[in-house]
């Protein structure tokens, strides 16, 4: 069976310069985008409940541009206001830059790694007995708070957003040859919004060993994979198998 349509489960890209939309014009193959899953702030009330005092910290760790702006949210709806002395940790350059939305950049201590956390608590090294507040999504990867008590950083975890399912109930209809995934979340959003999702000749593809095992898990048929020595991205890994089968 030819493929004729994808559904990628994510935002349609902000800029003409995607590689999805080069896809799309090289193999003659319409593209869709759809989130399947939305983000959520938590809300004052919840948060308060916590007893996580902010101003209790002395410095924060971003690893994303949510965390940013779930921080600066939460801070805003308790009226807190953040002292210029506040540092702030960033996984990068691109994320600390994105701070700039918030606050006056080059007034403030700002420090980034190169992309690795593992970077970052090498940079933090010389800041050890700062207090630090870890923004995050009630589900994250362990190895956050894993790689500050192994260096032994004094830290509070502080969930301020959490991952959803989208409503995805006027696709009911819609037939795609190729659904394409990018997190475990929204093979669960899949199945929430489709609990008799047959997966029949649909073709599944799935970037990254979380959400491949996710597929599996579910009891879904595994297509296409990505990141592969072959296909180190997921336009790839579509290019390769859409020229493969569309013979």
């Amino acid at each position: 069976m030819k493929v004729k349509k994808i559904l990628v489960s994510q935002p349609k890209p902000d800029t003409d310069k995607s590689p999805y939309f080069d896809l799309a014009e090289k193999t003659n193959i319409k593209i869709d985008f759809r989130p399947f899953i939305q983000v959520e702030g938590v809300s004052a009330k919840e948060f308060r409940q916590t007893r996580i005092q902010i101003l209790d910290h002395s410095a924060v760790i971003f690893t994303s541009r949510t965390a940013i702006d779930h921080f600066f949210r939460i801070s805003q709806e308790l009226r807190i206001t953040i002292p210029d002395t506040m540092k702030y940790f960033c996984v990068s350059e691109a994320t600390a830059f994105y701070l700039q939305k918030y606050i006056i950049y080059r007034k403030r201590k700002i420090f980034y790694g190169n992309g690795k956390l593992n970077d970052l608590t090498e940079v933090m090294k010389k800041h050890k007995d700062e207090k630090f507040l870890v923004p995050l999504s009630h589900i994250h990867k362990e190895e956050i708070p894993d790689l500050l008590d192994k260096c032994g950083y004094k830290y509070t975890k502080a969930v301020l957003y959490r991952t959803v399912s989208s409503d995805l109930s006027d696709l009911k209809d819609v037939n795609y040859d190729i659904l394409v995934f990018f997190s475990p979340s929204g093979i669960k959003s899949l199945l929430q919004n489709f609990p008799d999702f047959k997966q029949n000749d649909t073709k599944i593809a799935s970037f990254g060993p979380s959400t491949a095992s996710a597929v599996k898990e579910a009891g879904l048929r595994l297509d296409i994979e990505a990141p592969t020595p072959q296909a180190p991205s997921m336009t790839m890994a579509l290019e390769q198998f859409i020229k493969n089968n569309n013979k």
